[in-house]
């Protein structure tokens, strides 16, 4: 069963909340939207363990909505720029690119099929990464694919599964460019690294727990967090584990996963806890904690907390939104909160000069000032539609000024990042969850089926 079905995810998250004690990361159910990832790791030198409560930020009444005081008032966001390579996840270890110019005409330019996509013992976790000209994407099990990002036509394949044992059952996790490396990172309990030229594995670390987030990549080290809300630090020379900092372990977690952002000496990293947390990306010493939570003790699912959007680092500050429902921008020197709302979010959220942008889990699209948090607009894409049509959104991406969003619908719409007002939407002949990524001119959409669709 896949999380990108959010309606069906979310009513087995109630359950498995209830189950969790049950259940471990390899255990034999089978792979569950939210699956509980349990279990006590060993001691490890460096690692560090984090300490503290967890104090709601934001009250249970508070409501999203437009602020009076925005009405009729404009906001600036940049011009759009080229992008010629997008080798993380996010675009830039910040996972912040303002304003991409790319698919101007919103016209398929080519598909391909990539490997094996969503079923139940296989999962795309992360979006595909673009440098030297190719495309990288990693599919439902552990098959990396070259593409030439022009054409789509394939330059390799390498599959890093394992043949035998309960690994068979892992699924998912993401890649990465930097230095003529392509890392892998896997729910097969790895982290690789593969000649980008040709895909022959340069080295290969074994990890205690699976990783389903994608690695980030910055001054020389990769940064990857695991299902037991641990994150690690490898050279990426060689493998080795430089440092880990071990967060709050949490007994439900969704199943999309995050990465760490990280600019100039500060790593911020995602866990299911809640957490946000800064670290130093010398030896991985903590600089400050937050926690994005809401509990309503109504909804067992406001008991989820898992940050599964990328955190986003925008001009000094970190934005990151969590399922229990707290959006929040954060000093990232201090860690003091500028301001919250209470927006549930499992998509990573876009900043671009005055405003940021940010999709909820109900289908709604909003733009927020990037300095109050007041509210510009919001679009409900669901609004007035009975349940079964109603369509799980993710993104955004600004894109030659669209604000670019997929549903499981197998719909990439454009919305004006102005107003909200829906411009025009493109068939994408498959359900889609992850973010577009930009490069080179192009859209680049990894599908639910393992198609990776490029946009002109």
């Amino acid at each position: 069963m896949s999380s990108r079905k959010l309606g069906r995810a979310l009513a087995a998250s109630a359950a498995i909340v209830a189950l969790g004690a049950g259940l471990s990361a390899c255990s034999g159910f089978g792979k569950v939207p939210s699956i509980p990832f349990m279990g006590k790791k060993d001691d490890k030198k460096h690692q560090v363990t984090a300490k503290g409560e967890r104090i709601p930020v934001l009250a249970l009444n508070q409501k999203l909505e437009p602020s009076a005081a925005l009405s009729g008032v404009g906001f600036q966001i940049p011009a759009a720029q080229d992008q010629a390579d997008w080798p993380v996840p996010g675009g830039n270890a910040e996972h912040a690119i303002e304003h991409v110019s790319a698919g101007k005409e919103l016209k398929i330019a080519w598909r391909e099929h990539i490997g094996r996509g969503d079923s139940a013992t296989s999962e795309i976790t992360s979006p595909p990464v673009v440098a030297e000209g190719k495309v990288f994407a990693l599919d439902g099990r552990a098959q990396v694919a070259a593409l030439d990002a022009l054409t789509g036509h394939p330059a390799w394949k390498t599959d890093l599964a394992p043949r035998k044992g309960l690994d068979r059952e892992a699924y998912g996790g993401g890649v990465a460019y930097g230095d003529g490396q392509v890392f892998v990172a896997s729910g097969y309990r790895f982290v690789a690294a593969l000649d980008a030229k040709t895909g022959r594995q340069l080295w290969r670390t074994e990890m205690n727990s699976p990783v389903h987030g994608a690695p980030n990549v910055a001054d020389g080290k990769l940064y990857v967090v695991d299902t037991e809300d641990q994150l690690h630090t490898l050279d990426v020379k060689t493998g080795q584990e430089l440092w880990s900092y071990q967060a709050l372990e949490e007994p439900a977690r969704m199943e999309v996963a995050s990465s760490p952002a990280v600019s100039g000496d500060t790593v911020i990293a995602p866990f299911a806890s809640g957490e946000l947390t800064a670290l130093k990306s010398a030896n991985g010493n903590d600089l400050w904690s937050f926690v994005l939570s809401l509990t309503n003790r109504n909804s067992a699912l406001s008991e989820i907390r898992d940050i599964a959007g990328r955190p986003v680092i925008y001009r000094g500050d970190a934005f990151a939104g969590s399922h229990s429902g707290v959006f929040a921008a954060v000093d990232l020197r201090t860690g003091q909160p500028k301001w919250s709302q209470p927006i549930a979010t499992i998509s990573a959220p876009w900043p671009a000069g005055d405003v940021i942008y940010v999709t909820d889990q109900a289908g709604t699209v909003v733009c927020l000032d990037r300095g109050s948090g007041q509210v510009y607009w919001m679009d409900e894409l669901n609004k007035n539609l009975r349940k079964k049509f109603r369509a799980n959104w993710s993104g955004p991406i600004l894109a030659s000024d669209r604000l670019i969003i997929v549903s499981d619908k197998g719909e990439l719409l454009a919305l004006d990042p102005h107003t909200g007002q829906k411009q025009t939407s493109l068939r994408l002949g498959a359900p889609a969850f992850l973010t577009p990524v930009a490069a080179g001119g192009l859209l680049y959409v990894l599908a639910n089926n393992g198609d990776l669709v490029a946009i002109r």
